[in-house]
């Protein structure tokens, strides 16, 4: 049985320097408290932790005077950092530079759209760290879009302006932009801005691909990765024996039985440790099936 993991899976580049300042600030000593997990990856979560990480929510914040917060790389309002402030607790912004360009990108958005009437509006999901953030950057409201159907709550008589979560499908913002075009009043009156990461979103054609290649794909992520179900729905469209995990232990030998390659990716949240453990579990079941 062939095995190979993909290359150009794992982390992105917003993730790798949150992971490198996260052990960076852990080789100092002492407890650094992540604001959220610092992935969604519940693995890679636990081998942080043991090296002294502990995870926390906004409601543990009055109790963290002194200690170190780790700003994950999803990013927070600003409401984050001036409560820290007020509180005496240490920031450690791990912020990707993407989503902190994107941030900007929404407050000038609100900006423009503010004298004009306008509405802003972003593809997204509802309660994902990085829309909690990018919403919370004003106090005006920010519409968050996750389907066709959402585009109800906008009001096609007014001027609207859409952006997107960096880890969105870039089909589904054209097609919604499309369908905004199309039914606004004034097309001109319509301001869109694909916002969506590249280093994410090139990984779609590529997964496509990859996942093509292969008798059988096992997909690893955690399972609150938004960018991992994505992802893993573009692996499946390309091959319907793909299968996603958490872990290693969670691969079912009949998935790869009769298989004479398997491929082996992930999310950006997805460490490579992780697709190498994956690969592990994939050729002792193979090497079982033989005997």
């Amino acid at each position: 049985m062939r095995i190979e993991i993909d290359d150009k899976s794992g982390f992105c580049f917003g993730v790798v320097r949150a992971i490198t300042e996260a052990e960076r600030a852990l080789g100092e000593g002492g407890t650094v408290y992540s604001l959220g997990d610092i992935v969604h990856n519940r693995m890679e979560v636990q081998r942080l932790e043991r090296l002294g990480m502990r995870t926390v929510t906004h409601a543990d914040l009055a109790a963290l005077g002194g200690c170190r917060l780790f700003i994950r790389a999803h990013g927070e309002p600003p409401t984050t950092y001036a409560a820290a402030r007020e509180l005496g607790i240490g920031v450690i912004d791990a912020t990707c530079p993407v989503v902190a360009q994107l941030q900007r990108r929404v407050v000038a958005a609100h900006e423009q759209m503010r004298p004009l009437g306008g509405q802003v509006a972003i593809l997204g999901k509802r309660g994902h760290a990085e829309v909690v953030g990018l919403t919370g950057q004003v106090p005006d409201p920010t519409i968050v879009i996750e389907t066709e159907a959402d585009l109800d709550q906008l009001d096609f008589g007014r001027p609207i302006y859409l952006l997107s979560q960096t880890t969105q499908s870039i089909a589904l913002f054209n097609r919604l932009g499309e369908a905004i075009r199309r039914r606004a009043a004034d097309p001109s009156q319509i301001t869109i801005a694909d916002t969506i990461c590249r280093q994410v979103s090139g990984r779609e054609q590529h997964l496509t691909e990859f996942a093509a290649r292969f008798d059988a794909v096992i997909f690893v992520c955690g399972r609150k990765s938004s960018n991992g179900k994505v992802l893993f729905e573009v692996c499946r469209r390309a091959n319907p024996r793909s299968y996603n995990i958490e872990e290693g232990g969670e691969l079912d030998p009949a998935w790869i039985a009769d298989a004479r390659s398997v491929g082996i990716c992930g999310a950006t949240s997805t460490p490579k440790w992780l697709m190498e453990e994956a690969a592990e579990a994939v050729r002792r079941a193979g090497e079982k099936m033989k005997n």
